[in-house]
C-alpha cells in the first residue's frame, strides 16, 4: 500500500507513473518468484468457485502476474475455453479471442501485446490485470480504457482483479471516475484483498 504523502487523484498519469516505477524495481528483486507462485495458489480456488465456461486471461508486461502460468488443470474438472484480448488502436476498442494453453501467443495486437488469431469469443470470467487498486474493488489501468471499455460492454461478466499488495491504493490516493468499471474481487500474492 502506498503510504507516503498522499498524490492527488488527477493527474492519474503521475500516480500510474509512480506505480509502474515502484512494480518495476519490486519485479526485478528476489521476492517475484515466490510472489507469482503465491498469487496461482490464490487464484485457483477463487477460479475453481466462479466455474467460468470460457477464461480471459491476459499477456503479462511490465511486471504484472504472468496469468499464462495458470493451467487447465488449475480449475479441477472444469475444462473450459481460454481466451486472450487482442486491442485495436482505431477504433479504439478490445475483443477476444479463443487461444489453446498450450499453443503460442504468436500474433501481436495494436498495442504490440502478444496475442492469437482465434476466433473472437466473449468469456463469462476475465482476468484483469492493474497498475493500482483499492478496496472499493477498483482498479487503475494504462489509462487507453481498452478494459473499462469492454467491461461496460459485457456487464454480465465476472471481473477478477489480479495485482501485487504493493499496489493497493488508499481511498485518499485515488478516486475512480465515472467510466470506470468496478471489479467483482481482487487477487493479490496474499490472497483476496477485496471482495470474494
Amino acid at each position: 500500500m502506498i503510504t507516503e504523502t498522499p498524490l492527488p487523484a488527477e493527474p492519474r498519469g503521475r500516480l500510474r507513473h509512480h506505480l509502474l516505477a515502484q512494480r518495476d524495481a519490486w519485479a526485478q528483486g528476489p521476492d517475484f518468484a515466490a510472489a507469482e507462485a503465491a498469487l496461482v495458489a490464490h487464484l485457483k480456488p477463487v477460479l475453481r468457485q466462479l466455474e467460468p465456461q470460457c477464461l480471459g486471461l491476459y499477456w503479462p508486461i511490465r511486471g504484472e502476474f504472468n496469468a499464462p502460468l495458470l493451467r487447465q488443470g488449475d480449475l479441477g474438472a472444469n475444462q473450459c475455453q481460454w481466451a486472450l484480448p487482442f486491442a485495436q488502436r482505431t477504433p479504439l476498442q478490445m475483443h477476444y479471442r479463443a487461444w489453446a494453453s498450450d499453443a503460442a501467443a504468436d500474433r501481436r495486437d495494436e498495442c504490440n501485446i502478444p496475442s492469437v488469431d482465434g476466433p473472437p469469443v466473449v468469456p463469462d470470467v476475465v482476468l484483469v490485470p492493474c497498475v493500482g487498486f483499492t478496496r472499493s474493488g477498483h482498479r487503475l489501468g494504462y489509462g487507453a480504457g481498452y478494459f473499462d471499455r469492454w467491461l461496460g460492454a459485457h456487464p454480465q461478466v465476472t471481473a477478477v482483479g489480479v495485482a501485487w499488495s504493493l499496489s493497493e491504493l488508499a481511498a485518499s490516493d485515488w478516486q475512480p471516475a465515472a467510466h470506470d468499471q468496478p471489479l467483482m474481487l481482487v487477487v493479490t500474492e496474499h490472497g483476496v484483498a477485496f471482495g470474494g
